[in-house]
This record gives C-alpha cells, sequence and structure tokens, in this order.
C-alpha cells in the first residue's frame, strides 16, 4: 500500500508515523526491562517509577533505533521496490525526508530527557550517574548508527552483536542495576538469553532481505553467511537462548517456577525447522510474527517463574 499524503497531521499521515514507529518491534526493549524488574523484584528492590521510567526510556530508544533504520535504508537505497518485507511509508513518499529528520531530532531529545529523569530517580551516586550518562549517550548513538552515516555498522554486519549487547545485556542489566544498585553475574544469563531472542528477530528480518541487501551492499552478517549458514545460525540462536535460561534457572534458587519457560521449547523447535527447510526469502516475511511470539512468550514465562518463586 502507498500513501499518498502531504498534510503532516492528516489521518493516513498518523497511520504513517504508526507504522513507521513498527509498534511490534517495541515489545522487544519492553521484555528487556521487564526482566531486569522482575528479577529485582525477586532481590526485594523493585521500585515501580523506576521501572516505568526504564520501560519509557528504551521504547523512546527502540522507537529511534526504528526511525533511523527506515531514514538510512532508504538514503543508501537498501528500501527499493524489490524489497520482499512491508512497505515503509518514507520508502513510498508517506513521509517525507525532512519530516523523518524532524521527527529523528524529536525523538532524541526525548530520550536524553526520559534517560535524564530516569538517572535522577535511580541513581544515588555521583559516579553511577556518570557512568549511566555515557551508557544512555551510547545507546543514542548505537541507536542512530545502525543505518546512518558513512561508516553505519548495520551496514558491516555488527548489527547482531549491537542487538545482543543493548537488547540483553544492557537492557536486563542496566535495568537491574537501577533497581538494585548492583550488578550481579547471574543475571549475565537471563540478560544474555534476551540479547539472543532478539538476535534471532533480527536475523529473521536480515534472511528476508539477504538478496536486496546484498545488492544494496548492506553486508549484514545473514549476507555475509549466506543463506544456508543464516538458516543455521538462527537454529543456534534458538536453541542458545533457552539454554541461558537455563543455566539462570540452576543457579537462581526459584524451585520448579523457574523452569516455566521450556513449555516453549517445541514451538523454538518447530520455528527453527521452518527457518531451516525455507530456501528461499519470500517465507521470512510470515515467519517473522511468529519467531516474536515465540520468544517473548518463553521470556515472559521466565519472568512469571522469577516472581513465582
Amino acid at each position: 500500500m502507498r500513501y499518498a499524503l502531504a498534510a503532516p497531521f492528516s489521518s493516513p499521515s498518523l497511520i504513517a508515523w504508526l507504522r513507521s514507529l513498527r509498534p511490534g518491534t517495541l515489545l522487544l526493549s519492553g521484555v528487556a526491562i521487564a526482566q531486569g524488574s522482575a528479577l529485582a523484584a525477586w532481590r526485594g528492590a523493585f521500585d515501580p517509577a523506576t521501572a516505568l521510567l526504564a520501560l519509557l526510556t528504551a521504547t523512546l530508544l527502540q522507537i529511534l533505533c526504528n526511525l533511523a533504520n527506515d531514514y538510512g535504508d532508504v538514503r543508501k537505497g537498501s528500501d527499493g521496490p524489490a524489497r520482499v518485507g512491508p512497505w515503509r511509508p518514507l520508502q513510498t513518499g508517506g513521509i517525507t525526508l525532512a519530516q523523518m529528520r524532524t521527527a529523528l531530532w524529536l525523538c532524541a531529545g526525548l530520550c536524553l530527557a526520559s534517560g535524564a529523569a530516569l538517572i535522577a530517580h535511580a541513581v544515588r551516586t555521583p559516579g553511577a550517574a556518570l557512568l549511566f550518562v555515557l551508557l544512555g549517550l551510547l545507546c543514542i548513538a548505537a541507536a542512530l548508527g545502525y543505518t546512518l552515516g558513512r561508516h553505519a555498522y548495520g551496514y558491516l554486519g555488527l548489527g547482531d552483536v549491537s542487538v545482543l549487547v543493548f537488547f540483553g545485556w544492557v537492557g536486563v542489566m542496566g535495568s537491574y542495576a537501577l533497581h538494585t544498585g548492583r550488578i550481579d553475574a547471574l543475571v549475565f544469563w537471563p540478560a544474555s538469553a534476551c540479547g539472543l531472542f532478539a538476535v534471532a528477530v533480527l536475523n529473521i528480518n536480515n534472511l528476508r532481505d539477504i538478496e536486496t541487501d546484498a545488492l544494496a551492499g548492506k553486508k549484514t552478517l545473514a549476507v555475509r553467511l549466506g543463506p544456508r549458514r543464516a538458516r543455521r545460525y538462527h537454529a543456534a540462536l534458538l536453541l542458545l537462548a533457552p539454554l541461558c535460561l537455563a543455566a539462570a534457572a540452576a543457579l537462581l534458587p526459584r524451585g520448579w517456577h523457574g523452569w516455566l519457560f521450556v513449555l516453549t521449547l517445541p514451538w523454538l523447535a518447530f520455528q527453527a525447522r521452518a527457518v531451516l527447510t525455507s530456501l528461499t526469502p519470500q517465507p521470512m516475511y510470515a515467519m517473522l510474527a511468529p519467531t516474536v511470539r515465540a520468544a517473548l512468550v518463553t521470556q515472559l514465562l521466565f519472568i512469571a517463574g522469577v516472581l513465582l518463586g
């Protein structure tokens, strides 16, 4: 569907902006905050205001990344007519480049404001405050640098590492630290699982776009690995993530509740098999939503186990 609009606040424009925000992806950043907050609650250090501000900041950073991703891909020609995935409003003219630049500045400002409020509320020492300020600025730079600039790291095959770091370790361990004022090494395992699931979602996108990305010079990890090895890589991600949750369940004493996530193992195995046996990029579009749902349900069951335990 193409959007023909000019007025920035007309009804079609609002639809276009909502599509650009990619609401379905916002759950990926939210589940990281939920996991870190649940682990903090298990430690008896949960603060509702900290959780809400962390969730708001993470969501705004995800929106900034999504908008910057669209802007960078259109500028670099990756989102062309041959693209397999859904049409983006910026790609079809529903939003202009100038409007998107304004939105990027606005969203970056909101990220700074929300992050400042979070640090002011949750952090008690100057050293920790400085650390979180630097971490917040790094998050903004990472959100913008994925597809923007001459050396966009998403075009160099480094997107997977970035997603693991920011959607996993930073999101979960950072939110946990904001609640508790400390970092526990055991939180590394559920944080790694969260990041690996997010990487799996990214890899589905990259498998879908593997042919057009290669033509546009966007050397994602899927492009570098090639279709066959990228599918095996996807299966490995869906295996490693629950193994990390299993390590967390074994190391954190929560009884049988900590193993609720194993209920989704057949689902994850089915998703891995579906990707391994699909030999063309087109089916990847239909597999994106089920992969997101399987990852979210697995992690929500783990969170439930933490709270029940």
